[in-house]
This record gives C-alpha cells, sequence and structure tokens, in this order.
C-alpha cells in the first residue's frame, strides 16, 4: 500500500489547524505546528513533510521567516511551502513568492480550492524530482570533469604544505559523513563532499615562508594568514555552478566560529551557512590528528575531546553531536586514507 503524502500545517490557531486538517484528512497524512521553532523541527525530522501549509501572522517567529530558514537549510530546502493567511495585500504575496513559496492562499478558505491547490503541488513536486534525476544522468560526464578539476585545485593548495594532499581527501568524506548524519539530502551531502577539498584554496595566495613558517607566526604574518578565505572566494569567484557557489561558500566562512570569534567576518551561529560549520570540524579534526610541520599528531581521543569542549564555542552544538555520532566511519576513513602508503587516483 502506498503510503499518504505528509502535509505539515503550521499556524497559531486551533480552529485554523482543524479546518485545514479536516480538508486534507482523508489523503493525507496531517502533521501540525503551532509554532515556527515547531514546525523547523518537525520539518527536518523524519519522516519529513512532502509539504508545509503555513500562516504568516504568529508570534515570536513568523511565517516569513519559518519559510526563510526552511530554504536555508539544505535539509528542508526542497519541501513545497503554500502560504495560508490572512494577510491578502499585493506586497504581501510578492515577499511570499520571493522567500520561495509555491503558492499563495488567503483566508478564509475553500477546502475543494485547498485540496487542489496541495494535489497539484505534489504533482509539481514529484515531477521536478523526476526531472532532476534524469538531467543528473544526462549531464554525469560533465560534472565528472568538472569534479576531476575541483579535486585538483584542492589538493593543489595542499601540496604547498602538505606532502601528499591526502587532507582534502579526508576532510571531504568526514564533511559528507557528518552531513548524512544530519540527514540532508543525498545529492547535498555528495555536492559537500566535492565542494570541501576547494576550502584552502585561497592557500595558493600565502607566501611560503608564511605557510611552512614550522614556528608560531608573528601578528603580521598571522594577518596575511587570515586573508586566506577571501583569496580563496576571490579564485573560485562567482558562478552559476551549484558546486562552485558552495565551494565558495566553504573556502569564506570555514574559519568562522560559532561565537563570532572567527574569521574574515566574524559571523556567528546560523549565520555561518551550514557547509561551512560542518567543513570547520572536519577540518580542525583532521589537522589536530595529522602531523604537521610545528606539531605531532594528536591522539584521537584528545582531538575528540577538544572538539567536544569547543561545542557552542568554535563548532555548532548540533554538528559536533552528529560528528561524535560517525567517529566510527570517520576514524575507517583516516585509517583509509593515512599519509603513507595510499595512492592518490
Amino acid at each position: 500500500m502506498t503510503e499518504k503524502p505528509i502535509v505539515l500545517v503550521v499556524d497559531d490557531t486551533p480552529e485554523n489547524i482543524d479546518v485545514l486538517s479536516g480538508a486534507l484528512r482523508g489523503d493525507y497524512k496531517i502533521k501540525v505546528a503551532a509554532s515556527g521553532e515547531t514546525a523547523l523541527r518537525i520539518a527536518a525530522g523524519e519522516p519529513k513533510p512532502d509539504i508545509v501549509l503555513l500562516d504568516i501572522m504568529m508570534p515570536e517567529m513568523d511565517g516569513y521567516e519559518v519559510c526563510r530558514r526552511l530554504k536555508a537549510n539544505p535539509v528542508t530546502a526542497r519541501i513545497p511551502v503554500i502560504f495560508i493567511t490572512a494577510k491578502a495585500e499585493v506586497s504581501d504575496e510578492q515577499r511570499g513568492f520571493e522567500l520561495g513559496a509555491v503558492d499563495y492562499i488567503t483566508k478564509p478558505i475553500s477546502p475543494p480550492i485547498v485540496r487542489a491547490r496541495v494535489r497539484t503541488q505534489l504533482a509539481l513536486y514529484d515531477q521536478r524530482r523526476e526531472l532532476e534525476k534524469i538531467v543528473a544522468e544526462r549531464t554525469s560526464e560533465l560534472n565528472e570533469t568538472r569534479l576531476a578539476v575541483i579535486r585538483r585545485l584542492g589538493r593543489a593548495a595542499e601540496f604547498k604544505d602538505n606532502e601528499t594532499g591526502l587532507h582534502v581527501i579526508r576532510m571531504s568524506r568526514y564533511s559528507r559523513l557528518i552531513a548524512e548524519a544530519i540527514r540532508v539530502s543525498d545529492d547535498w551531502a555528495e555536492l559537500l563532499l566535492n565542494a570541501a577539498p576547494m576550502h584552502d584554496i585561497g592557500k595558493i595566495g600565502i607566501p611560503d615562508h608564511i605557510l611552512r613558517k614550522p614556528g608560531k607566526l608573528d601578528p603580521d604574518e598571522w594577518e596575511t594568514m587570515r586573508r586566506h578565505p577571501a583569496f580563496g572566494a576571490e579564485i573560485i569567484s562567482d558562478h552559476p555552478s551549484e558546486l562552485l557557489r558552495l565551494s565558495r561558500e566553504i573556502a569564506l566562512a570555514h574559519h568562522e566560529k560559532w561565537d563570532g570569534a572567527g574569521y574574515p567576518y566574524g559571523l556567528a551561529g546560523e549565520d555561518i551557512p551550514i557547509s561551512a560549520r560542518i567543513v570547520a570540524i572536519a577540518d580542525v579534526f583532521d589537522a589536530l590528528t595529522t602531523e604537521r610541520p610545528y606539531k605531532p599528531a594528536w591522539a584521537v581521543e584528545k582531538a575528540v575531546a577538544l572538539i567536544e569542549q569547543e561545542a557552542g564555542r568554535h563548532f555548532d552544538p548540533t554538528l559536533v553531536g552528529a560528528f561524535r555520532e560517525v567517529l566510527p566511519q570517520v576514524l575507517e576513513v583516516r585509517d583509509r586514507y593515512a599519509e603513507h602508503g595510499v595512492h592518490i587516483d
């Protein structure tokens, strides 16, 4: 028997929830949320809703902000959102579509209209997923060529201060494991795997005497080193390719910290792109557990303890938990791509 599609109804008024649920319950499985925070948590959980019906005028977090956060999070970005609201001005509707909604229905609702709109948007969602699959298959050769270039550029940066370039191989695989642990889409996890190797491409712009200095950097040298995220973003530049956009995002933001103490912009919390927050953990773990000219390799237990200690300061606490969850697989990757005796294809 085919599972019914899941509809998440978000409204702070119980009567409105009852009306929408009653209109849809026969054909769909209904989940409800009376606040924006609850809606975001349900949408990111399992099983995910197939569509969200979202009120705008709610306390604490309005529907516009809920939609913005849904679309900003790769875990929930593809879920269709229909606004159902009493706000009937053209400017309100325009704003809803600009935030990524697929439809806009004003209250009071007509149950037959709501059912028709939901049915239409779910059909379009299914068609879009099928078309995306076809396009992906037809462009696989081009993607492989692009990925090969990305990987080699990432290794080019690593060869400046790493004899084998294995760091980018390990940390990119760690990044994918963390992403999978928070249940992002398979496509986005794969995209992260292929974008992460470019995180330090900006090191190409750092003089060797600074990059390879065995001792502590002086203030002027450190200021130069802190420019490599901006160098990286400039090297990758703006490009319509989803892969290159994510690569640039990571290169620019992977040294930001959860508490705002990072660089280059001092971003904090969820203002830091989730891609960069994931890569930050993967990058630091691999750096700690790998021998460098200026330090021996740390024991895994010591490195993990530091990352857990830095949850809420350097790192996103939720992602630290995800990292801990996949640590056994991370260590398998680490052993497979150890610094000695591994062939890089």
